[in-house]
């Protein structure tokens, strides 16, 4: 009879943590990428009445005969699967979908979170507003290159930095000559070149039919000494001659679609030489049409806003209209997520049976990618978590009737003697 009590009571008391569980998931139902948890219970070693034997004398066997001493709390999961993606439409909210969790760190210590409410902290710097545990990544360097396998570092968008002026050297063409052109007809087109020190400068082509067959010249004039009261100079070395096979109507001379431009005059802060890139012109019946598709030269800017890939690439968008390159989000794997060890304020740590972390950049051996202008919502169910509020109480409530009932049968036990 007293067995039944106590198993009683160990019901009761872990039914009582099953709704403690229960209770935690549905308060975190609306925080940002909470994982929920599953409780699992187990047996106690029974107490065996009768062991079991084996057939024998033409008799069967026999089954064991054991009574139960109640229950135990088994184990305590975390249910690692993805919450759904909410949008928010702030620049500095991140979410991953698949597999891995962002790096933050307080400078001693590393942790581990799903939570990208981020933001840009007043030293430039991207942190968690509500812990100050800044973001790890790896920082590129001036030419826009990451190097991944040094050790990460916190983040930094510094609004209004500058970017020096670059000149240009290489501006890509795209378009259309009309092959059915007339000797001597002119397509135009202006290009604007930057020189060392970030100055524009409008540099005129034009494009002549020439007399032979599928063939074009190509002059350049520009103005050498700033003064827009005097006529534009010619570049040398001018014409140069572009031709197009007859039966593709690709680019055939210059093999590599290059022609070198170099110009001069008081109006450049150096001597200004860039190649025009033509590979990519065709010669088909039609209107003529030429457009300026790139060029690598830009004026100085300063940063004004920044766009993250779903790779975690962070590229910093200038004022001056250039993009490059400044960071690179890291994310970190576990060979056991359901290991991890909740540290709070939506953060993790590793435990012995969680693995080391996997560093590694988005979207790469396994990892997800990351969105942005978005936040991962909690993963709990909550029609399933108030079907656990109804088990848990009538788990604890039959528990507290076999008391009530085995309290019962030993009074009338008791009252046996009256």
């Amino acid at each position: 009879m007293m067995r039944a009590l106590f198993s009683a009571i160990s019901g009761m008391r872990n039914h009582m943590s099953y709704m403690d569980v229960v209770g935690n998931n549905i308060a975190n139902v609306n925080t940002i990428a909470y994982k929920s948890s599953r409780v699992t219970f187990q047996d106690i070693l029974g107490q065996t009445i009768r062991g079991g034997s084996s057939p024998q004398n033409g008799r069967g066997g026999t089954n064991p005969a054991q009574i139960g001493l109640g229950m135990n709390l088994g184990g305590i999961d975390t249910i690692m699967s993805q919450g759904s993606l909410q949008s928010t439409g702030k620049l500095t909210d991140f979410a991953v979908q698949g597999d891995g969790f962002f790096i933050v760190s307080d400078g001693q210590r590393s942790y581990y979170t799903r939570d990208g409410a981020f933001d840009i902290g007043v030293d430039g710097g991207l942190v968690n507003p509500n812990t100050g545990l800044r973001v790890l990544g790896w920082a590129a360097d001036n030419s826009g290159v990451v190097n991944t396998d040094t050790p990460m570092t916190p983040l930094e968008i510094p609004f209004g930095t500058r970017i020096s002026a670059q000149a240009s050297t290489l501006m890509n063409l795209a378009g259309n000559l009309d092959a059915g052109a007339a000797t001597g007809g002119l397509v135009n087109t202006t290009l604007t070149a930057y020189d060392t020190l970030g100055n524009a400068h409008s540099v005129a082509v034009t494009y002549t039919k020439n007399a032979a067959a599928n063939t074009w010249d190509v002059s350049v004039s520009h103005d050498d000494d700033g003064d827009p009261s005097t006529a534009a100079v010619a570049a040398t070395p001018a014409p140069a001659q572009i031709t197009f096979d007859p039966l593709t109507g690709a680019i055939l001379t210059p093999a590599n679609g290059l022609i070198n431009i170099p110009l001069t005059g008081t109006a450049y802060a150096s001597p200004l030489t860039f190649d025009l890139n033509m590979a990519s012109f065709t010669q088909f019946a039609g209107q003529s049409q030429i457009n300026l598709s790139s060029q690598d030269g830009f004026p100085a800017g300063a940063l004004v806003s920044f766009a993250v890939g779903n790779s975690g690439e962070i590229a910093g968008i200038y004022s001056n209209g250039s993009n490059r390159i400044i960071g690179q989000l890291g994310l970190a794997t576990f060979v056991n997520p359901g290991g991890l060890q909740r540290a709070g304020q939506n953060n993790w740590q590793p435990t012995a049976n969680s693995g080391d972390p996997i560093l590694g950049t988005p979207n790469t051996n396994g990892r997800g990618t990351v969105s942005t202008g978005t936040l991962e919502t909690s993963n709990v169910d909550l029609a399933q978590q108030f079907t656990n509020v109804i088990i848990a109480q009538r788990g604890f409530q039959s528990s507290s009737r076999v008391i009530t009932a085995s309290d019962q049968m030993l009074q009338d036990l008791v009252n046996i003697i009256r």
